[in-house]
């Protein structure tokens, strides 16, 4: 029957109309009545301008829109709203009663009682509507009960909102670790305790789910909340990003799984791309590895800034046909070209080149997992350096105006073909000639959930059951997020001069350990549940990476969170003479001579001689060490 009402309220506004006409009708007769002692002289004149208040009221009501039946959305604006309408048209009313129909005799306290009354009915059956829908909400027997992490603005904000759209929680109180907030009751809910109480609250409460309200929670607020959850053994999500709530991305009452990016240790970077979308307006902008993880957040970025149009080149079809069926969402005039093609092959580059003119490059096409890239040396060398000296030469002739590569932290102080190589790329940045494009260089870490990176490794033999396995237990990595990394490129391209190489605070390297750990934890498994292999490093692995060499000279950038530095400058041509020596390696047999010839380019680079697959002594006793 409730929900029935609303329904008529909602879509019919005769019938809101018909019932606010009732409560107008009704304050005027009990202001008559309260004024004449509850009698009803001069009935004449009463029913005679009760039609003429009620459409002057409705009017007004009308005016400031007021005909909608969605009052259990009701708040201030709208209790403002109604005031208004009603000093609006009690002015109307009095002015047409003298001016218009001479009318001398209506008394004058009916004037102000009527409106008094008439405020008061409307504005409650509004706020009614809202605590009877909301209380009908309550059900407490079909929602879950939760306790809410924070007691702040945006758990404030978040249990509104779970009140208001139905979505199955039923709040039993807030926990905060501020003890002057405890026994306080905000909105009609208890601060019960602090986090660390959490444990036993769920017990006493009987607590099926915990929600964690606090957007602009640290990765390490976030690694408390999540292992205190895990010993109360019981389900815990968040809500989004303060990021993506802010930016009105998404709802604050839309609770998420917690996410392995939300552990990262540190607060995820946040950069100010507004002087990105000065420099792409407009112009012809083409990414190279367009379907990689990186290459194709790429293009969902920079369409967005409505360049005159984006060409985005790949070999991979499958990829390129997804990612335009995804950008093909975006409709804001700009033109969006799909060009399946090898970087490798100059020819086709130069005719891509030559029909579209780009303005700005961002090369992401590279191959980049370190123990095939082992096994297959000489396409290594081709892909990742005589396919970049073919783009440099191409979009130099054709007028390219900024070209930006992407890096690895793998190029300093390489052990691996991969990171080798990406180090003589930098190399070939830095170098280029003072005249014609701006070439500058992004150097990343390893990128969370991107193709065959380790995240996504470790999920799939959680969810086959299979035991997860690890290099060795002291491996570790800087990491970053999608989010952070393509931000970087963007930003890079923005303020980078020319030969710089930039490089993102990513904070302390993450123990590969550690985030299995946790994987297993927010899988719902514990430790003891799933097995954990070390298999060694393979070939070209190290323990650490590291950001910069130690002969580097560091320098900030107008972004405290981005770093910049030189690589020492060989001449273009006499480094393109060695790499020419280098490509007649190539046509030798064995990789011998080309690593050979890559540790003349790159005397950093140490060749890993450690291929084994099985589980050395070594980690066996470093296993134990860590109690697995």
């Amino acid at each position: 029957m409730i929900k029935l009402a609303q329904t008529l309220l909602r879509r019919h506004s005769w019938t809101v109309a018909l019932l606010q006409a009732m409560l107008i009708s009704f304050s005027l007769v009990l202001a008559w009545l309260l004024r004449f002692d509850f009698t009803l002289p001069y009935r004449v004149l009463l029913f005679s301008s009760l039609p003429l208040l009620v459409l002057i009221r409705l009017a007004a009501i009308a005016r400031f829109q007021l005909l909608h039946g969605w009052w259990n959305y009701t708040g201030l604006s709208d209790a403002l709203d109604v005031f208004k309408a009603v000093t609006v048209g009690s002015v109307a009313f009095i002015l047409f009663m003298h001016f218009v129909l001479d009318v001398t005799g209506f008394p004058r306290s009916v004037y102000i009682l009527e409106p008094l009354l008439t405020a008061v009915f409307l504005i409650g059956v509004r706020m009614s509507s809202r605590v009877l829908a909301e209380s009908v909400r309550q059900d407490m027997t079909s929602c879950k009960k939760a306790i809410l992490i924070g007691a702040g603005t945006a758990a404030q904000t978040a249990v509104r909102e779970v009140k208001r759209q139905n979505i199955g929680y039923a709040p039993v109180g807030y926990v905060d670790d501020d003890p002057s907030k405890k026994g306080l009751k905000i909105d009609g809910i208890p601060v019960i305790g602090s986090v660390a109480e959490i444990p036993q609250l769920v017990g006493r409460y009987h607590v099926d789910e915990i929600l964690i309200a606090v957007p602009s929670a640290s990765g390490k607020q976030m690694q408390r909340f999540v292992e205190i959850c895990e010993r109360a053994e019981v389900k815990f999500r968040t809500v989004p990003a303060l990021p993506d709530i802010i930016a009105g991305r998404v709802n604050i009452s839309q609770f998420r799984d917690v996410h392995v990016e939300d552990l990262l240790g540190r607060d995820q970077i946040e950069i100010n791309l507004e002087s990105v979308k000065n420099e792409i307006l407009n112009r012809v902008v083409v990414v190279t590895g367009a379907a990689g993880t990186i290459g194709s957040e790429l293009c969902r970025q920079i369409v967005e800034y409505e360049p005159g149009a984006l060409l985005c080149v790949d070999q991979n079809e499958t990829g390129m046909f997804y990612l335009q069926r995804e950008l093909a969402k975006v409709q804001n005039g700009t033109s969006q070209i799909f060009c399946v093609a090898d970087v490798g092959d100059r020819e086709r580059m130069q005719s891509i080149f030559m029909k579209h003119s780009p303005d700005i490059m961002f090369h992401a096409a590279a191959y980049k997992h370190v123990p095939v890239m082992e096994e297959n040396v000489p396409e290594a060398v081709k892909n990742n350096i005589f396919s970049l000296v073919n783009l440099l030469e191409v979009a130099q002739q054709n007028g390219c105006q900024a070209f930006v590569l992407i890096s690895s932290d793998k190029a300093v102080n390489p052990t691996s073909v991969m990171g080798a190589t990406k180090r003589i790329a930098e190399l070939l940045v830095s170098s280029q000639p003072a005249h014609g494009m701006r070439c500058v260089s992004v150097r990343f870490g390893n990128v969370l959930g991107s193709s065959g990176s380790v995240i996504p490794v470790l999920q799939e033999q959680l969810r086959n059951n299979q035991p997860l396995t690890i290099t060795d237990p002291r491996v570790n990595r800087f990491f970053m997020t999608t989010q952070e990394a393509v931000s970087l490129v963007l930003q890079a391209f923005a303020i980078g001069e020319r030969g710089d190489t930039l490089v993102l605070d990513m904070g302390s390297p993450i123990r590969i350990l550690d985030l299995a750990r946790t994987l297993i934890r927010l899988s719902g498994k514990t430790e003891q549940q799933v097995d954990i292999m070390f298999t060694g490093l393979r070939e070209g692995e190290k323990l650490t990476e590291e950001l910069f060499y130690s002969t580097e000279e560091i320098s900030p950038t107008s972004f405290p969170k981005i770093k910049k530095t030189r690589n020492p400058v060989m001449p273009y041509n006499d480094l393109l003479t060695r790499l020419e020596e280098l490509r007649a390696t190539l046509f030798l047999d064995g990789a011998a001579p080309i690593r050979a010839k890559i540790k003349e380019l790159v005397p950093e680079y140490l060749p890993s001689s450690n291929c084994t697959i099985t589980v050395t002594r070594e980690t066996e006793r470093l296993a134990k060490a860590v109690g697995l």
